[in-house]
């Protein structure tokens, strides 16, 4: 996905300067130019990840829910490259450290063998130290089973709303502990029945769950339920096609 901003970058190179169409007099820098490049790039990806339509779906996304698909639809639950990781996250305005303490979404990778999308839960040391520097660090993301923060899916203490992707594990906790209650409660309070991107990220999140596993069956039971309550179909999609895939 990176080979998209060469094109992008010839082109800027032509001009020896290139100004802002919404602040006169004001030049365009290169890192400002890269930064918006990487995330049209992204929210691109994303976006044929939620509904095969482009960055067009994408848009009102959170930065960490983006981050989560672009993370999980090129890597799954297994170890990846903390060079790419970082790479991501600047494009999606966070950092490691972001996704490592402050939202829990990454863990550094030290278990030997892992299964790609394996859901179980790993020893209790894995997450104790930072996610390591350098060209050869790796990274994994954390399984829903594993964000078990009491806050998880809650607004900030300064009223920011939480992540979508926050939302789902909440919800899927709660799916699991069988009180459906609190699920409707949760949808009533956050919005959540009718919210068209949500049903879209619910979806999306069930075709990149192993078939099969415990992750999928609870998200087709929460998507239906959801829909159910909203009094609408779920969405439905074809299967996720990874970009490079052969058709």
């Amino acid at each position: 996905m990176w080979a998209a901003t060469g094109p992008a970058l010839e082109a800027f190179s032509k001009h020896p300067v290139v100004k802002k169409a919404d602040a006169p007099g004001r030049q365009l820098t290169v890192s400002e130019f890269l930064r918006e490049v990487r995330r049209f790039v992204v929210d691109f990806v994303v976006g044929r990840v939620l509904t095969h339509d482009g960055a067009a779906a994408a848009s009102g996304l959170d930065d960490v829910t983006t981050y989560y698909l672009l993370h999980r639809n090129d890597f799954g639950l297994g170890e990846a490259p903390v060079g790419a990781c970082i790479l991501y996250a600047i494009s999606c305005n966070l950092s490691d450290r972001d996704l490592t303490h402050r939202h829990d979404v990454l863990s550094r990778g030290n278990r030997t063998s892992p299964e790609p999308n394996d859901d179980t839960d790993p020893d209790e040391d894995t997450d104790a130290t930072p996610v390591p520097g350098g060209a050869g660090g790796r990274v994994r993301l954390k399984p829903w089973s594993r964000r078990t923060a009491k806050a998880l899916g809650y607004p900030t203490p300064d009223g920011l709303p939480p992540p979508l992707i926050d939302s789902a594990h909440r919800l899927m906790h709660l799916w699991r502990a069988g009180d459906e209650a609190a699920v409707n409660d949760y949808l009533d309070d956050r919005g959540l029945k009718r919210h068209a991107l949500f049903a879209r990220l619910l979806q999306a999140l069930i075709e990149l769950a192993d078939a099969g596993s415990e992750e999928r069956a609870i998200l087709e039971s929460l998507s239906n339920h959801v829909a159910a309550r909203a009094g609408v179909a779920p969405p439905r999609q074809p299967t996720l096609q990874r970009l490079g895939d052969e058709p």
